[in-house]
């Protein structure tokens, strides 16, 4: 569990293909910090940690997270934004993220606001019901507030310090992020269908 609340970008050093899967080492500042075994968010896909060495980590993905995410078009080189799981030991700031990413969108617009950025996404209209005004989402795992909510599309704004901390100052128009929906939200859409 998550709370879309970066805490460090992670550079892509390595990618390998194993038949179906596809293996990542990522270099960060925490990664000599985490442990095999640990579940980290990677642009807010959860993947668990394989092995640690001098300041790299390496997960895989299977080839249903490749198909559902952004990560098949992962190069060397790119950012990442990188969430360890949360403790429940303090203040929960941003919202419950699970790492479960549930479909992909596009970025349609990107506007410079004069001191923040507002970005507007398309993303598929089977999951209207799961997008509210004002609701919450996670956007390649950055707890975002979404407004100006339409059948399939939505707009999010980003603060100076959100755009300088996470790799949503690399989104442009055309590229493709990882959203997962409101876990919440997603628990009573499903009661209200199997209520029909």
């Amino acid at each position: 569990m998550f709370t879309g609340i970066i805490e460090a970008f992670g550079i892509v050093h390595s990618i390998e293909k194993h038949g179906t899967n596809t293996t990542f080492w990522i270099s960060s500042p925490i990664s000599d910090e985490l442990k095999i075994d640990q579940s980290v968010a990677h642009n807010g896909v959860c993947l668990t940690v394989e092995e640690v060495h001098e300041g790299r980590h390496r997960v895989t993905a299977i080839e249903e997270t490749l198909k559902k995410t952004n990560l098949f078009k992962w190069q060397e080189g790119i950012l990442v934004n990188l969430e360890r799981c949360m403790t429940f030991n303090g203040r929960i700031d941003g919202h419950m993220v699970q790492g479960h990413v549930d479909t992909t969108a596009i970025c349609t617009d990107k506007k410079d606001a004069d001191g923040s950025w507002e970005f507007r996404f398309q993303f598929p209209a089977a999951f209207a019901s799961l997008v509210i005004e004002k609701g919450s989402i996670s956007l390649n795992g950055v707890s975002l507030t979404v407004f100006n909510v339409d059948a399939d599309a939505f707009s999010v704004a980003i603060i100076p310090y959100t755009y300088t901390h996470t790799n949503i100052r690399q989104v442009k128009e055309g590229s493709t992020v990882n959203i997962e929906f409101d876990m919440i939200g997603k628990y009573v859409n499903r009661m209200l269908a199997l209520q029909k």
